[in-house]
């Protein structure tokens, strides 16, 4: 069975898939940022592993600050030349699969990995260009571009505090397309690519059923039999996040396509089968 090394491993995802490939009985160990940093020690885990998996970067759903977007940049375009460097000075036979985010495309329209068009934002030049780095791997390559991660934590976690207490609501007028997906199917597709070889490029790790955000906030409301009431002000948003309040009030409306051509069947489907599982 495969030994996977992981970046960025204490987060919401990399602390899942930890627990999830252990479940399978897949040996796992951690990149952490002193590995990083240490070129020689990177190399010899690396050596050893037979799938890298980067989830390193700093948190985007922050003040952007001219400061953090130099963070957010640097520490997901960095951390990756190094894993290519090193992921490419093994002989081992090795699958690189490295993150990105729907956060690359234009907003408002149906993408997938065929057909889309790429946005204008601060978020498409740092994913294209971190997209860039990965290619770089002269091995088997696949990149996730994650939508919205729903599981017990991220962003779920933080906003069912207020919904619980009737006084979650829509962000802005609640139109922006919403594309998620339940964090036991993002860990199945990463599982999914790992074992079938032929399977490689870029995928969309959304369920194939978009919604839009007021969809969303009537949905989870209803899961918790409560109202959703209280729409949260775009200037709220700009006074607390700055040019980072995008990432709340734009939205990419995504399909899955080559997870989906590529035979994977996802557990959550819909949004309705996602809450219902979580909440």
């Amino acid at each position: 069975m495969a030994k996977i090394a992981i970046a960025g491993m204490n987060g919401f995802v990399g602390s899942y898939l930890e627990e999830y490939f252990k479940q399978q009985n897949i040996e796992v160990v951690a990149i952490d940022r002193e590995v990083l940093s240490d070129y020689f020690l990177l190399k010899r885990i690396v050596s050893k592993a037979d799938v890298v998996i980067n989830l390193a970067g700093e948190p985007i759903l922050k003040r952007w600050s001219s400061k953090h977007k130099r963070r957010m940049y640097q520490s997901r375009i960095e951390t990756t030349k190094v894993l290519a460097d090193a992921i490419n000075a093994s002989d081992k036979d090795q699958l690189f699969i490295s993150t990105s985010a729907i956060g690359i495309y234009e907003n408002d329209i149906m993408c997938d990995e065929e057909d889309y068009i790429y946005g204008q934002t601060f978020l498409t030049h740092m994913c294209k260009d971190w997209e860039k780095e990965a290619l770089k791997v002269h091995k088997r390559v696949a990149i996730f571009r994650l939508g919205v991660v729903l599981g017990e934590g991220g962003a779920l976690q933080k906003i069912l505090p207020s919904f619980r207490l009737g006084i979650g609501g829509k962000v802005g007028d609640g139109t922006q397309p919403f594309s998620y997906i339940h964090i036991e199917d993002l860990a199945r597709a990463y599982l999914y690519v790992i074992s079938h070889y032929d399977v490689q490029g870029v995928f969309n790790l959304t369920t194939p059923m978009p919604v839009n955000n007021q969809i969303f906030t009537n949905t989870l409301a209803t899961k918790l039999e409560t109202k959703a009431v209280l729409p949260v002000p775009m200037f709220t948003l700009k006074t607390v996040l700055g040019e980072g309040a995008q990432v709340l009030s734009n939205g990419q409306k995504v399909y899955p396509k080559r997870l989906v051509d590529a035979g994977f069947n996802f557990k959550y489907q819909d949004l309705e089968t996602v809450l219902e599982d979580l909440v």
